[in-house]
């Protein structure tokens, strides 16, 4: 669909069941959809009710039938170990055949459920698209997760079977993941019949007789086999992620074939402007939906290069690995989350490893999975000189709420909005009891059902609990959890999780906005405010600073001119009184500052240790700090 961001929007506002209908075309369907919208049909509607085709072949298959096969589709490039590969399309076609007959002879049939707990190999993407191949219903699961964390979700899936290696390898460890996975299996009620490991050189695995299949032999014997797509409903689930964070019972996100390929294959062209054959690399993880979106699905549908990189921002070996990778491969475009640049610009605050890679081939930077604080932005575009591009969705949603459509012509940037609402959300600003708000006004996001295709349809066996969660608090909606404003030109501003507005002393303020102040201060590298239990106010903020590489100054005069930054720009209402300096920030593997549960310590309340840390060390080290100050 051609225009600009104005005509397509209101095309879509104007006949939404025509404007999928068009977008729809771009898919290779072996039933095309005649009805586009059912609303009758599952928790709050079905998207193309009526079609069928396989997400497998609209990634691979149509590429090399089209005559494309010689075009690189993956690329894999492993710093950790220092091993690399490219795939053709035609390449990709023969591996994925050859997983989907290993997982044929293990008696994976349409419908099963399938758990790919691996770490960002090549073989995890032949896995997932395998699944999608013959029907069965993928799980991804974090290579490294906990035991217990890994069970909870074998239970609720029911998996037959799970695909592993017998380890991960990060800059400075070997993670063994058969124990995990045998201690997981010990602790599952649920025990899957079969598991797939793929020996890696850096340590073998202990292969449990009658279970456990070497995953390399396997696929060796299995070679020039072809295994022919299912056609599957639309409305077919393709995989099940499970949210990270989620504690007690897990809570599985479906998304459905037919919608999800017609939306990710839009956004690749009019939000994110890559076209098929050029590279585009999601720095991110298969285990959240990042991943699953734009390293697998997205960059796949568009027949372009994907880039799956094992490895970090910073310490593989520096800071300037992500421009060496650029560099290697002429990467288009970029996508990964602030929390990497802000380690980046923590290790390099001046941007001298750029200068040393040709990255003339980047033409944007995008950023989502974190809030994008203006002063990482405002770092980026001075390092890099390309356009850095905000955007904001969820795993729910599968792709951007909100975003810049460089494909379409990119608009004008407002530093702090992810700028303005795709086509396909109605997206309103709520108060408390469900009434629009004026704009400017802070208040919660919600978004008008139907929601668009490629959303998630339910969570899996629990419709209700969907319902409960995410549609019952403003009915009509779909309940973002997150809080923000619209201003008056339609820019979108997420501020805050809904949890992380504090109330002081009857006033309700954004953590986002303290964050934004405490960021601007130029020996901050990165930065985290809560909300902290005030017997007088309620509630007090409270920052924890990470400073940049090389600052020489005291921490004391630091957090005192953050203090005053606070003051003098939010003014005395916030009650900004403590700024701590501290050597690192809890977050969870994909870069989300974990401060729902820095405030239950501040609060001095129960709390778990979230099965999604990256370092748990780090919470000790906050707890320490917050023994020693005295806050509210």
């Amino acid at each position: 669909m051609q225009g600009t961001y104005a005509e397509i929007y209101h095309a879509w506002r104007d006949d939404p069941d025509g404007y999928w209908a068009e977008l729809a075309r771009d898919i290779d369907w072996f039933t095309p959809p005649s009805r586009i919208f059912d609303g009758n049909d599952g928790v709050y509607g079905r998207w193309f009710p009526d079609a069928a085709g396989n997400t497998c072949h609209n990634c691979v298959d149509r590429h090399v039938a089209a005559g494309r096969g010689d075009t690189t589709a993956l690329i894999y490039d492993s710093p950790v170990t220092g091993r690399k590969a490219r795939y053709s399309y035609e390449a990709l076609l023969a591996q994925v055949n050859a997983m989907a007959a290993v997982l044929a002879d293990a008696g994976v049939a349409k419908g099963d459920r399938v758990i790919v707990y691996m770490p960002m190999i090549p073989e995890a993407i032949f896995a997932m698209l395998a699944c999608a191949r013959i029907g069965a219903i993928h799980s991804v699961v974090f290579g490294g997760f906990a035991a217990s964390e890994l069970a909870a979700r074998i239970d609720d899936s029911a998996a037959k079977l799970v695909v592993t290696a017998s380890c991960g390898v990060e800059p400075n460890r070997v993670v063994a993941y058969k124990p995990l996975l045998d201690a997981a299996i010990d602790l599952a009620r649920n025990k899957p019949e079969r598991c797939l490991v793929l020996q890696r050189p850096e340590l073998a695995a202990d292969l449990v007789p009658g279970r456990d299949v070497d995953l390399g032999q396997a696929l060796s014997a299995a070679a020039g086999r072809m295994v022919p797509c299912a056609a599957l409903a639309a409305t077919d689930p393709l995989y099940i992620l499970y949210t990270s964070g989620t504690t007690g019972q897990p809570k599985g996100v479906i998304r459905d074939n037919g919608g999800h390929m017609v939306a990710l294959a839009w956004t690749m062209r009019a939000l994110y402007g890559v076209e098929p054959g050029e590279v585009y690399w999601a720095a991110s993880d298969i285990g959240w939906v990042v991943g699953h979106s734009y390293i697998v699905y997205a960059p796949l549908l568009n027949g372009s290069t994907t880039v799956l990189y094992e490895g970090k921002p910073v310490g593989t070996p520096d800071a300037g690995a992500f421009w060496r990778v650029v560099e290697e491969y002429k990467v288009s475009v970029l996508f990964t989350a602030p929390t990497a640049f802000r380690a980046i610009r923590k290790e390099d605050p001046e941007g001298r490893f750029v200068k040393r890679h040709d990255i003339s081939s980047l033409r944007a930077l995008f950023l989502a999975g974190e809030r994008a604080d203006p002063d990482t932005i405002r770092w980026a575009e001075a390092v890099l000189g390309v356009p850095v591009i905000d955007h904001w969705w969820q795993t729910e949603t599968g792709w951007a709420i909100a975003g810049n459509p460089l494909g379409l012509g990119a608009l004008p940037v407002k530093h702090g909005s992810p700028t303005v609402t795709m086509p396909g959300y109605d997206l309103r600003v709520l108060d408390d009891a469900g009434h629009e708000v004026p704009p400017g006004t802070l208040g919660n996001i919600a978004l008008r059902l139907p929601l668009p295709p490629g959303c998630l349809t339910t969570f899996w066996n629990a419709d209700e609990r969907f319902r409960t969660a995410c549609l019952s608090e403003f009915p009509g909606y779909y309940k973002t959890a997150d809080a923000g404003y619209v201003d008056e030109d339609g820019y979108v501003f997420v501020m805050a999780r809904t949890d992380d507005i504090i109330n002081v002393a009857g006033h309700r303020l954004s953590t986002g906005a303290m964050e934004e102040v405490c960021a601007s201060h130029p020996d901050v590298a990165e930065c985290a405010v809560i909300g902290v239990a005030d017997a007088v106010k309620g509630q007090v903020p409270a920052g924890f600073l990470v400073l940049k590489s090389g600052v020489s100054r005291e921490s004391s005069v630091v957090e005192q001119e953050v203090v005053g930054l606070v003051r003098d720009r939010i003014g005395p209402v916030a009650a900004f009184k403590t700024a701590i300096c501290v050597k690192r920030l809890p977050k969870t593997r994909s870069g989300k500052i974990l401060r729902g549960t820095m405030q239950k310590i501040a609060d001095g309340l129960d709390w778990k240790m979230p099965a999604t840390i990256d370092d748990p060390a780090i919470l000790d080290e906050i707890a320490g700090v917050l023994s020693e100050r005295r806050i509210g």
